[in-house]
């Protein structure tokens, strides 16, 4: 079952539960896939592959996680709580992301490669995310690094 699917069967299930939420997010995010289907340059009927669905997917939880410490930072819990329940909505639709020991196992073998110089750790990085293929958190990835380079 591809990821558009998932969703607008999990959108089904919302409503019927009568998860105002979930059923708020999920809209939200089918909204998101015919703004990108636009953005790209197609059309709203457009076939969402499960590649665009996780870009945008993965945009929604970042939006959610920054709006979250900034509302934390400005001491409404109110509104944390509610991008909370969103974020959780919206993770399960996230490919299970790689722990820091399984980054590092790459990391080192591309700094291995690119040999130990500070002045390629943007090429390092990068190779990183390459490699790992979108299932390793970027912020993850660059401390992990930074880490190894010391």
């Amino acid at each position: 079952m591809s990821i558009i699917e998932q969703i607008k069967s999990d959108m089904k299930d919302a409503m019927r539960s009568k998860d105002q939420v979930a059923l708020t997010t999920i809209r939200g995010l089918i909204s998101a896939f015919t703004n990108e289907l636009v953005a790209t340059g197609k059309t709203p009927q457009d076939e969402v592959t499960d590649d665009l669905a996780l870009t945008v997917i993965k945009r929604a939880s970042k939006q959610r996680k920054d709006a979250i410490e900034q509302y934390t930072q400005g001491g409404r819990t109110d509104l944390v709580e509610n991008e909370q329940a969103e974020l959780s909505v919206i993770e399960k639709y996230l490919p299970q992301m790689m722990s820091k020991d399984q980054i590092k196992t790459i990391a080192e073998a591309k700094i291995a490669e690119f040999a130990r110089d500070k002045s390629k750790i943007g090429q390092i990085i990068g190779a990183v995310m390459k490699e790992t293929a979108g299932q390793a958190d970027g912020g993850d990835v660059k401390s992990v690094v930074m880490e190894l380079l010391g």
